[in-house]
């Protein structure tokens, strides 16, 4: 089953940007990262599986702040 999880985090600075990123691409089941910069700074991953109270947990231990928005599935 495909997913699509939006996670809202602060992108401020690029060493932030890479956190992220590289928290997102280690989990598994995950096949694709794009950043939404709209108003709100926010992650959208794409994949299989991914288990995504862990994938936000991860991202507030690191960042200190990390807001799970919306999970759904992908046709």
């Amino acid at each position: 089953m495909k997913q699509k999880i939006v996670i809202e985090v602060p992108l401020n600075c690029t060493k932030c940007k890479k956190k992220v990123l590289t928290i997102c691409t280690t989990a598994e089941g995950v096949t694709a990262v794009k950043f939404i910069r709209d108003g709100k700074d926010r992650v959208e991953i794409i994949g299989e599986g991914v288990d995504a109270a862990q994938v936000t947990q991860d991202l507030r231990n690191k960042l200190k702040f990390a807001k799970l928005v919306n999970v759904s599935k992908l046709d």
